[in-house]
């Protein structure tokens, strides 16, 4: 099993932000640690919200 956040348990803005980032990340001069910190925020948030805290 995952540890994080299902696909279910985002928002459709949620997963929308999560794929421009990821689009993002394919880019040549992209900040990819900036990119997987934002990323990881979203899913803390899916996270947080899932577990009601």
């Amino acid at each position: 099993m995952a540890a994080g956040p299902a696909f279910s348990d985002f928002t459709a803005g949620e997963k929308a932000r999560i794929t421009a980032l990821t689009a993002r990340m394919a880019l040549p001069r992209a900040n990819l640690t900036k990119l997987r910190r934002q990323v990881e925020a979203i899913e803390n948030q899916a996270a947080s919200r899932k577990n009601g805290k």
